[in-house]
């Protein structure tokens, strides 16, 4: 993490917390407004959901961080927030795809089962209670890249992008496309070779 905010100068990385457990990259950015530069358009949460020396978890300390922080900066609601860590959490275990992606799920590939966090500590019941959280994005698994509803939010699977880790899937990556007038925020996946599939609009 320190190698990449040192070295990397077009990272937005940044360390949370120090007394946060676990993991160091618990962070909140901002996207500002063009219009309007000192107004945030939408709130961008980085979670660490631990792995290696942690325990695979969103502890009750940052949920109640999460918690905290967005009362703080969002009191009202008013402004959309995207939530991201990297171990799904067992709400993905609940709409995950038995078998073939349908709707209201959107994707291309449910290759594998959700290989969740080893506990469910309060994060997922803080998000859905708050309007403003329009979706969770997680990686992890390498053969999902589905997004499904859960209350009021989506719940959405990066894919195979890198030529690390495990499977052989085709490689593609999920993006995500903010529009400011009229607001909205759209995800599809692009696949290495340029072709696009699985749209969702988010908001």
């Amino acid at each position: 993490m320190k190698n990449e905010m040192d070295n990397n100068v077009l990272s937005l990385s940044k360390s949370g917390p120090q007394d946060l457990w676990p993991g160091i990259s618990n962070y909140v950015l901002q996207v500002l407004s063009k219009e309007k530069p000192h107004t945030p358009l939408v709130y961008l949460y980085f979670l660490d959901s631990g792995g290696g020396t942690y325990p695979e978890v969103i502890s009750t300390a940052q949920a109640d961080w999460f918690k905290r922080i967005s009362e703080e900066i969002n009191p009202d609601s008013r402004v959309p927030e995207l939530i991201f860590w990297h171990i799904p959490s067992k709400a993905y275990k609940k709409v995950a795809p038995k078998f073939r992606i349908h709707k209201p799920c959107v994707g291309s590939i449910n290759k594998e089962k959700v290989a969740a966090q080893e506990a469910e500590m309060g994060i997922m019941k803080i998000l859905v209670k708050r309007p403003s959280v329009k979706a969770v994005f997680v990686g992890h698994n390498h053969g999902l890249d589905w997004c499904c509803p859960y209350g009021q939010l989506w719940l959405c699977f990066a894919r195979h992008t890198g030529y690390g880790g495990y499977g052989n899937w085709a490689r593609g990556s999920r993006i995500l496309e903010i529009n400011e007038r009229p607001f909205s925020i759209s995800s599809w996946i692009r696949m290495e070779d340029g072709s696009v599939h699985s749209e969702v609009i988010l908001s």
